[in-house]
């Protein structure tokens, strides 16, 4: 009888659950307790007033979440949206997190830089498309995004069944691009991050381009570590899962 860490997922988004998590972490089950959750507003939680939908409110949900649960030391594994949670979570509680890891996410988006890479990984139209939903990011918008821009979010095609099982909000996706998207900024907050970290990071990110990445490996404490996969897009589970899995797996288990 031996305790194992516990690892608990942050989910992107916003507006989107946890469901695609468990098909691509379910491997580590073997070293560690798997605890996955949605947001306050997104999947199937409770809305609670739209006030609270905001990086802070959930950076505290998910360390009051391990309060309840009686998870102490939790390695916590934020992707995308769900990173800017673990990073802000990690560094208004630093006494907190044993480990953290972030994948595909950064502390400020660069939209500059995510409208040039959409062209250059699908011509104009991405562009032009991915520019109107963030200018307007109405349900029809976001319809249209996801039809014709989240493609290009891999360099391998994302198996449709995840998609056809994901719980989306498209409420609080709205509020959160309507406001904080485009005005938070962790990076005063990163110094104050005092538990390992392993950042992940595809070159061909769209999103989170890799200088956006970059600029967050640059800011986080020197301890940090941080992986490049050369060729590979915002969703790093479905573009590398061996690999991905071997980096979690080695660092969860590190003495």
């Amino acid at each position: 009888m031996r305790e194992r860490p516990t690892i608990v997922f942050v989910h992107g988004g916003p507006g989107f659950d946890h469901s695609m998590f468990k098909a691509f972490y379910a491997q580590l089950t073997d070293i560690a307790q798997l605890v996955y959750y949605d947001h306050r507003g997104n999947g199937r939680s409770e809305d609670g007033p739209k006030e609270r939908w905001t990086p802070d409110q959930w950076a505290d949900d998910l360390r009051a979440l391990c309060d309840t649960l009686g998870i102490e030391r939790p390695v916590v594994f934020g992707t995308s949206f769900g990173g800017f949670v673990a990073l802000n979570y990690a560094a208004l509680h630093p006494d907190h997190p044993g480990r953290l890891v972030i994948s595909s996410t950064t502390s400020k988006i660069h939209l500059d830089r995510s409208f040039a890479m959409f062209e250059r990984l699908g011509g104009p139209e991405v562009r032009a498309v991915a520019e109107r939903y963030f200018a307007e990011p109405t349900k029809e918008n976001r319809d249209e995004y996801q039809r014709v821009v989240l493609p290009v979010y891999t360099r391998r095609p994302l198996p449709p069944e995840l998609l056809s099982r994901v719980l989306r909000r498209d409420e609080v996706a709205e509020h959160f691009f309507r406001g904080e998207v485009l005005t938070f900024d962790l990076g005063p907050r990163l110094s104050q991050i005092t538990c390992p970290v392993l950042q992940l990071a595809g070159e061909a990110d769209p999103i989170v381009t890799i200088e956006d990445s970059e600029d967050l490996a640059a800011a986080l404490p020197a301890h940090a570590r941080f992986e490049r996969f050369p060729n590979a897009g915002h969703m790093l589970a479905v573009e590398d899962p061996g690999r991905v899995g071997e980096l979690v797996r080695e660092f969860v288990l590190a003495e």
